[in-house]
């Protein structure tokens, strides 16, 4: 699978070995570490990064695909199903390594992983948690379309503290009428 965004030199493909010392360079940063869930480590190791290959490569039906910038990883995306009664919704992040934030790669990977998973049938929300301190984050989504549902007051333990999480949902036919 490749995804091509709307930036030529990014597209959107499977992560592989030789992505390795990139994603050790980028996500071995406090700053990106901060912002995701505690499935990434800090510090960000060669073994972090070979156990996180073979996850994203094996994980049935998530879509974890590296985020390629002129050929090198320099960051991730992906949705996680959910199941059961929620079976047509997907838990949506991304996450950039620092230098390249600001270029508007965050939202061009951001909207062809979305367009690529409302072409089928399996999604018809997508959800993403972002810690309040994020702003940045939250800029992304709004800009996709993305709505802000509600706020989870001091819900996470992130970094020795408390912090709220925003919830923000985008609907299939949000996508499909332009909202």
């Amino acid at each position: 699978m490749r995804i091509q965004t709307d930036i030529d030199a990014l597209v959107l493909r499977p992560w592989r070995e030789d992505d390795k010392p990139s994603l050790v360079r980028h996500g071995n940063n406090r700053e990106i570490w901060r912002n995701l869930t505690n499935m990434f480590p800090h510090p960000y190791t060669a073994a972090d990064a070979d156990d996180w290959i073979g996850i994203a490569n094996g994980s049935g039906d998530a879509i974890h695909l590296a985020i390629v910038h002129e050929g090198e990883a320099i960051g991730g995306v992906g949705i996680i199903p959910d199941d059961d009664i929620h079976r047509h919704n997907g838990q949506f992040g991304y996450w950039i390594g620092e230098a390249h934030w600001g270029k508007g790669f965050a939202t061009a990977a951001a909207r062809a992983i979305v367009r690529h998973a409302f072409a089928g049938p399996r999604f018809q929300r997508l959800e993403a948690e972002v810690f309040a301190w994020n702003p940045g984050s939250m800029r992304v989504l709004e800009k996709l379309g993305f709505t802000r549902e509600g706020v989870h007051r001091k819900s996470v333990f992130k970094d020795d503290q408390f912090v709220d999480c925003v919830m923000y949902a985008l609907l299939r036919e949000d996508v499909a009428s332009g909202s």
